[in-house]
Parts: C-alpha cells; structure tokens; sequence
C-alpha cells in the first residue's frame, strides 16, 4: 500500500493539507483526530468525567464509531448520529487531546485506523500516524509551525464562525496541548524517524501540498 503518515502539533494545518493531498492522489482521507473527538464527545454527552481514566475507559468500550465518506467527504458518525460539525467545538477538541493519552481510547483507534489502511491507500493525519499506527508508511511527513502562527489560523478560523475569542488564549492553549500530546505516556507526539520535517510558518497551503507531492512522487 502507497499509505502517507502526517503528524504534527495542533493547528499545523494538517487535516486541510491532506484532504487536498488525498483529492490531487485520487485517495481516502482519514482524518483521525475527528475520531478522537467523536471519542470525547460521547463522553461529554453522557457527563463522564474526562480526567478519570477508568470512567473513560467503561464508557468507550461500548462506542460505536463509523466512518463513511459522501462525495469524497468523511463523515463520522457516534452511533447513529452524524456528529462531523458537532466534534469541532472547542470545548471537544481539548477534551479529545485529555482523553488521547489513555491507552484503552488508543488501543481501540489505532485498531480502526490500520483496519482501514489495509483495504485501501490512505492519507492520515495524527499525532503518532508515522511512529504508531502506520510505521511502514510509503511516505511520513510531519508538519509544524510556530505556535503564533497556528493560534492566527485558529484565530480567523474561529472569528470568520462568528465566535469571539482572544488570540493571546489560543496561544496559551497551543502550547498547553502541545506540552499534553508530546509528554502522554502512550505514544506521545514526536517526529518519526524516517519522517520528513516541512514547516509551514511561512508556507501557503498550496506550497505545502506542492512539497508532499513532490515528496511522494519522488519515493
């Protein structure tokens, strides 16, 4: 399988880099950290305490996630329900980077996600995609940038929904979850061996997707 792994820090623009890398390749995009929300939400839905390893753990062993792509979009559904736009809030987003270091959450995604990268070629984005979940990737990117630079990107993301938000926070909040993701006990954050480092502080997207295709194309 042509797989291609690509890790990074929150905000680093991983998932859009990848959706139009998987368009450009004619390839599945899977997009894992929306499974770790789905993860988390289920847990905020039913009031379970995110910080109680053992809570978590009774209650996503009992989970049902689904992935299905319509017209080349993943969409992710927690049970029945299509949850794609309600993983995005902010308030599940840090709860998915609490809850990713229990190794049960771990265990039972990382399952998923080679699951689907045996049937398919695939293109995944993570925090431990080329040092875990696929190691034998053709191709292993990880994508960074200045924590400034990734709480702008959050920043107009957020303003262009119309929410009102500080960046200075944001910032504080990047490199919280920075700190939280590379010093897990369970496959932590961190640059794979074989990966190849593109900072995308001063790239455009477009310059980004340019680079991994040139990176692939040339394997």
């Amino acid at each position: 399988m042509r797989n291609i792994a690509i890790d990074g820090p929150a905000g680093a623009g991983k998932s859009s880099i990848a959706k139009l890398v998987a368009k450009k390749l004619g390839i599945v995009y899977v997009d894992t950290g929306a499974m770790y929300r789905t993860m988390a939400l289920a847990c905020l839905k039913s009031d379970v305490d995110i910080l109680n390893e053992d809570l978590v753990s009774a209650k996503i062993s009992g989970v049902d996630i689904r992935i299905d792509y319509q017209d080349g979009t993943q969409h992710i559904y927690l049970g029945n329900q299509d949850v794609s736009t309600d993983i995005r809030q902010e308030e599940v987003g840090k709860a998915a980077s609490s809850i990713a270091r229990y190794a049960d959450v771990r265990a039972k995604l990382v399952a998923l996600q080679q699951k689907l990268a045996c049937t398919q070629d695939v293109i995944m984005d993570g925090r431990d995609i080329g040092t875990v979940v696929l190691p034998d990737a053709y191709l292993k990117v990880f994508l960074t940038a200045s924590s400034r630079v990734r709480a702008e990107r959050r920043y107009k993301e957020l303003i262009e929904k119309g929410e009102s938000c500080d960046i200075d926070e944001i910032e504080k909040d990047i490199i919280a979850r920075d700190e939280q993701d590379m010093n897990r006990e369970v496959s932590p954050l961190k640059q794979a061996d074989d990966a190849v480092l593109v900072d995308t502080s001063d790239l455009t997207i477009d310059q980004v997707v340019e680079r991994i295709m040139e990176l692939y194309d040339a394997d």
